[in-house]
């Protein structure tokens, strides 16, 4: 883990070594100065050396503003250091989050995501910061203290560095607990972050269901365990920082103590025992920075433990190191012995499925709800790996292929479209970020949504807020589909596209598909049978597989289950 955290500082080794630099001049200024003072009580003042208490004064007024200059240098660009650890950790897990697949999303909150990757890095910012920075000040301060303090007065020394290993051993018997309180807070944010970002976006649903008192109940049960989490860790950190200060308390006791006994005794002047007092109270400083470093170690360490630990979630959908480039995609999907499973071994969603669908062909899945037909569909750019048979596009495996190039040549429209905040211009780009205005302009014409881009009164930069909450479903669906007539990929899949609108709607937006299919090998997943009356095949699927098969008119013929559900919508639209 320390290994993997120290990696992070190589990019940036430059600024920590200047960071280090000026930290150790600081503490070596920190150190002259009581030694000054020895100097000034003892010989300079008693024996009224006027020049040399002007030399000695102009030396600490140069070294003082030296140290000005470098804690400027350390507090300013030991931060930025910090910073762009913190910037390269976040560009690296954004990066990796976009290798996990469906599976990883299907089973982690969205809040928690959002928790590691903003919360949890902000904490180890602060650690990459000042965790070296205070190890090397503390070092520097307890040895040079130590071997200065010696000359003044070793027994006295002696005396009090005896307290030194009594210190060490309290710090690391607070330390699991402070870390596991501070562990404990950070999953309770999580938990603030998924509930939150879960009520917001649902937030026309709570009102229109007039259930702001029940979200405001269980958002309470989640902070109250936050509130309780983070009390935790405060009781753990006050006992540890109040050990420390009546540590230091007993440290400066038995030096008033001690020190003021080996004066009356004559075994130092009241110059040394200046010295030593001062020389105390900066060597304390490094116990207190020790303090606050566990502090940041806990928080920093449980943060960054949280970063690695998603770091290390591997996608089982990769490139093989031989998979070629999907080029010249005609279209042909096949389906052989394919069974599917979303754990590997429970039930299997799909099982022991042939479909073979040629070149430019519409084939349409219906069935009930639960059947797979979704689930089949996401197969095919590879969401999810196959547990058994395999999937050929053109004769060729999609397990064998690059996965930026079999999902580049596959477009999907589908019921629940998502439109990222922006623009209109911006959404619909999305399907070829390289392509001109113009072709976006021809993407949106071909997708019957031009004319209405063009009544509002910013055009294709009009906002269309969160998620595209200012259009309708209606528009929303257009605009995914001009999304796709700008991708232009061979192989179309359309997830109940229609399912959600009104019949006006339906019919402009089925035309849109009509066109959008046309020369496209598609798979079309339909709640409303009349829509795909004209595919190629229809094929039935069902809990038990594949039931039935062929076109509109052979499955009326054939007076089955199709046949069934086709005059049951029938006769409701009746």
């Amino acid at each position: 883990m320390l290994k993997k955290f120290i990696s992070y500082y190589k990019p940036h080794k430059k600024l920590f070594f200047i960071d280090m630099f000026f930290a150790f001049l600081i503490s070596a200024i920190d150190l002259v100065f009581p030694m000054v003072s020895r100097e000034l009580v003892n010989n300079v003042i008693p024996d009224k050396r006027l020049d040399l208490l002007i030399k000695w004064s102009i030396l600490l007024v140069i070294l003082f503003v030296i140290r000005y200059i470098g804690n400027y240098i350390v507090s300013y660009w030991g931060h930025v250091l910090g910073v762009y650890i913190e910037y390269d950790m976040r560009k690296e897990l954004f990066a990796h989050l976009q290798t996990l697949p469906f599976s990883y999303y299907d089973n982690t909150k969205t809040g928690h995501i959002m928790s590691r990757l903003v919360n949890d890095l902000r904490d180890v910012v602060e650690l990459a910061h000042h965790g070296p920075e205070d190890i090397f000040i503390s070092g520097i301060m307890l040895i040079g203290s130590f071997v200065l303090l010696l000359r003044v007065e070793w027994r006295l020394t002696l005396i009090v560095f005896s307290f030194v290993p009594l210190i060490l051993w309290f710090t690391l018997s607070k330390r699991v607990k402070m870390e596991n309180a501070f562990r404990k807070v950070r999953k309770k944010i999580s938990n603030i972050n998924a509930y939150l970002e879960n009520s917001i976006s649902g937030i026309r649903v709570v009102k229109a269901f007039t259930n702001e008192d029940y979200e405001i109940e269980k958002f309470d049960y989640s902070n109250d365990e936050y509130k309780e989490a983070r009390k935790e860790s405060y009781k753990s950190m006050a006992e540890f920082l109040s050990g420390i200060n009546i540590t230091t308390d007993m440290l400066n006791l038995v030096v008033i103590s001690f020190g003021g006994y080996f004066a009356y005794r004559e075994l130092i002047t009241i110059g040394d025992l200046l010295a030593y007092t001062m020389y105390i109270s900066y060597f304390m400083q490094p116990i207190r920075r020790m303090a606050n470093l566990m502090q940041q170690l806990q928080e920093g360490m449980t943060g960054f433990e949280r970063f690695v630990e998603v770091m290390n979630i591997k996608s089982d959908i990769v490139d093989k190191e031989d998979a070629v480039e999907l080029k010249d995609v005609k279209g042909h999907i096949q389906f052989k012995g394919v069974s599917f499973s979303y754990n590997n071994e429970g039930k299997k969603v799909l099982k022991d499925i042939d479909i073979d669908i040629e070149p430019g062909k519409t084939v349409a899945l219906v069935g009930p709800s639960g059947a797979g037909k979704t689930t089949l569909c996401h197969l095919i750019p590879r969401f999810y790996d196959i547990d058994k048979g395999v999937i050929l596009i053109d004769g060729i495996d999609i397990r064998d292929v690059k996965l930026a190039s079999l999902r580049k040549n596959i477009g999907i429209v589908q019921q629940d479209v998502f439109l990222f905040t922006g623009t209109i211009k911006e959404n619909i780009a999305y399907g070829d970020p390289t392509k001109s205005h113009e072709e976006i302009v021809e993407a949106a014409k071909k997708a019957r949504i031009h004319d209405f881009i063009m009544s509002l009164p910013e055009g294709y930069e009009s906002y269309i807020g969160e998620k595209g909450v200012k259009l309708s479903g209606g528009q929303k669906q257009r605009l995914s589909i001009a999304r796709l007539f700008l991708k232009n990929p061979p192989i179309l899949i359309l997830d109940e596209a229609t399912s959600a609108l009104d019949n006006q709607t339906e019919i402009l937006i089925q035309k849109s598909l009509e066109e959008l299919a046309r020369g496209r090998t598609t798979l079309v997943i339909a709640h409303r049978l009349s829509t795909i009356k004209n595919a190629d095949e229809i094929i039935v699927l069902t809990n038990n597989g594949i039931e039935e098969r062929g076109s509109h008119e052979e499955l009326m013929a054939a007076n089955g289950i199709y046949k069934g559900l086709y005059e049951s919508q029938f006769r409701k639209v009746q």
